[in-house]
């Protein structure tokens, strides 16, 4: 050994220990990460390379029954930031201000914020967006969505419902069918390159979205237009509070409309007030008056406790019914059960209710499905009210033949009626018609459904005989169009204020149904405290049900008039004599010549180019409304409707 060794031996000793000791803890540093917390730095650095991002499905859309659309879903982005990533917040401000209009400092005040995520703008179309991209700015994030929006503004908004910015039902339909309208969201996984670009690259694990399920309903988009349109003009006319309508078909119970106004438009639902949101002809119960006594008449024909020509007295229109006073709008006397119908006597349903009985009046109701549910496929409905009968007072019996101390929706009268129309069947509303999915496989469908048998066919067959009078003889002259067979009830019922029934508020309502023989449609109407005269529902809702009629048969050239000939068949139709079946002829043929006068016949141009269809409506005298590119895919009317000359058409392209 050199003295040099020697001399530095200590000091290359424990620089040789340091070493060793140093590439020993490396070492164990090393198989510590590697072997032993290798699992948990691997997802760190998953977590800093890849990101995992949602793709959001398409919502499924509505149709009505002719497959018109009722909604769509719109491309939108939405604008976010992360403001403590943001570079240049001034700029970024300006950008997005000179985009929307809107003040920068609106925007400065979010991206000056605290927090790691802020909402910059949401709903921007393309336009507006313009050259705003992830890439734009640092700490911005441009996200791709889809928007609801519902093409007929305020038509069947109520039904349809709405909703938020999630794209989450929170209304009508929207909600009570989310599940199956929202679809499954899918995701992807992406890398983050050197530059930080985030890119999906082939390999990496991905999940396709499902998207939602489309829903037909049994509405019919021309039907609810027509339908709106009438109510909102007769509210108008009798400054009413409100007004609500239903049509049917009786046969099979769909709903073709459904509508109360003043309605809202779902695409700002947030600029109305909720109250008008509702969908009222369920949510809403009032005593309905007269249209109730046909309950009685069921009643009386189906037991057999009076006969059609025995007759009540009906005391002049004043008759004191125990501590209540009773009175008729005119002075009857002597009226045979069908007569009491035809002049909506009180005085008399109150009589033949006391001869029917409590027990049995009670048992019709409940049969018809006052105090209960509809069943419809809609949340929201109430029961109504209907006392047991064993707690009814001594006046009860006859208020409630009368239409009052009852609580009814517009749906049960409607579908009450349906009964009388249909030879004695309670049938389930139906509003949904079928549910699809991505794969046009029907998931879901509704079938007609009967409830139960009222009563057999003759008894019904008298009760609309009795209805048919009505409109002939009675008080619901103003809802009969010539040659159509048009039967119905009247109903006027004054308001519970304050403990007592009110002489100013009423309830104006109606209810009728035709061909009488065999009815096709019916509509109930309904007006809520109109000004007077119009309270009658012989003058408030009886003109609304003679409008939408007349352009209802006017619009739909499926709906064909009844034959009027000569039977001997009392069960089929009632023998008319000569000189009024030729009357009846002369009125319909003056009514068809007068639909048909200055109508066009709507052309089939599905499979068209736009130029061809625009040329083809032109010379049928049709105006028309263009909606998307490429050939014709959907028109409204339908063709082969007989509509008025300068109608305007709807044409989807595709």
């Amino acid at each position: 050994m050199t003295k040099t060794y020697l001399k530095y031996k200590t000091r290359i000793t424990v620089l040789a220990g340091f070493i060793l000791v140093s590439w020993a803890g490396l070492c164990f540093r090393l198989f510590q990460v590697q072997i032993l917390n290798g699992s948990q730095y691997q997802i760190k650095v998953v977590q800093q390379s890849q990101r995992r991002q949602d793709i959001p499905a398409v919502r499924g859309n509505i149709f009505d029954r002719n497959n018109k659309p009722l909604t769509r879903n719109i491309i939108h982005y939405t604008l976010t930031v992360n403001p403590k990533k943001v570079t240049d917040k001034i700029a970024l401000a300006s950008a997005v201000s000179e985009r929307t209009g809107e003040l920068k400092q609106k925007y400065l005040k979010k991206i000056n914020s605290k927090s790691n995520f802020e909402y910059l703008e949401r709903n921007l179309q393309r336009e507006t967006l313009g050259l705003l991209t992830n890439h734009s700015f640092t700490g911005l994030n441009v996200e791709r969505n889809y928007r609801r929006h519902y093409p007929h503004n305020q038509v069947a908004a109520q039904i349809l419902g709405y909703t938020n910015f999630d794209d989450e039902g929170i209304s009508g339909i929207e909600k009570d069918f989310n599940t199956f309208l929202k679809g499954e969201p899918g995701w992807v996984f992406k890398t983050k390159g050197l530059s930080g670009k985030v890119q999906h690259k082939s390999g990496m694990p991905f999940e396709k979205p499902i998207n939602g399920k489309n829903i037909q309903l049994t509405l019919d988009l021309e039907y609810q237009s027509i339908l709106e349109a009438e109510l909102l003009k007769r509210k108008e006319e009798t400054k009413a509070l409100s007004a609500t309508g239903i049509i049917m078909n009786p046969q099979t119970g769909e709903i073709i409309a459904m509508a109360s106004v003043p309605g809202f438009d779902n695409n700002h639902f947030g600029d109305s007030e909720p109250s008008l949101h509702r969908i009222r002809a369920i949510t809403d119960q009032f005593e309905p008056g007269s249209t109730f006594k046909v309950v009685s008449a069921i009643t009386a024909i189906k037991n057999k406790d009076i006969s059609l020509s025995e007759e009540f007295d009906c005391e002049n229109g004043k008759y004191q019914y125990y501590t209540i006073p009773i009175t008729d709008h005119e002075k009857y006397g002597m009226l045979t059960l069908p007569q009491i119908i035809h002049k909506s006597s009180n005085i008399g349903i109150v009589k033949m209710a006391e001869r029917i009985g409590s027990k049995k009046l009670y048992t019709m109701c409940r049969n018809l499905g006052f105090g209960s549910k509809t069943g419809i496929s809609l949340k929201g409905e109430v029961t109504g009210t209907l006392s047991q009968y064993e707690n009814w007072s001594a006046v009860s019996l006859g208020q409630i033949a009368m239409g009052h101390e009852v609580g009814v929706t517009a749906l049960q009268v409607a579908t009450a009626y349906c009964a009388i129309a249909n030879g004695g069947y309670l049938v389930k509303p139906r509003l949904i018609r079928q549910i699809i999915d991505h794969n046009n496989k029907i998931v879901y469908s509704e079938e007609s459904t009967v409830l139960r048998k009222i009563a057999n066919e003759e008894t019904m067959m008298e009760v609309r005989s009795m209805l048919r009078g009505v409109v002939t003889e009675g008080t619901g002259e103003k809802a009969d169009i010539n040659g159509w067979g048009i039967a119905g009830k009247t109903g006027t019922a004054q308001k519970w204020k304050n403990g007592k029934y009110s002489n100013e508020q009423f309830i104006s309502n109606f209810v009728g149904f035709f061909p009488y023989e065999d009815p096709k449609l019916l509509a109930f109407i309904m007006l809520d405290e109109p000004l007077q005269p119009y309270h009658w529902g012989a003058e408030g809702a009886a003109v609304v049900f003679n409008r939408l009629m007349k352009r209802i048969i006017n619009m739909d050239s499926s709906i064909q008039p009844p034959n009027f000939t000569k039977s001997k068949d009392a069960n089929t139709i009632p023998t008319l004599a000569e000189g009024r079946i030729n009357e009846y002829f002369k009125k319909a043929k003056e009514d068809l010549e007068f639909i048909l006068d200055n109508k066009s016949r709507v052309p089939e141009i599905r499979g068209l180019s736009m130029r061809k269809a625009m040329v083809v409506l032109t010379e049928s005298d049709l105006k028309f409304k263009l909606e998307g590119s490429g050939k014709v895919a959907w028109q409204s009317p339908k063709p082969g409707d007989i509509v008025n000359k300068g109608t305007t058409c709807i044409v989807g392209f595709k």
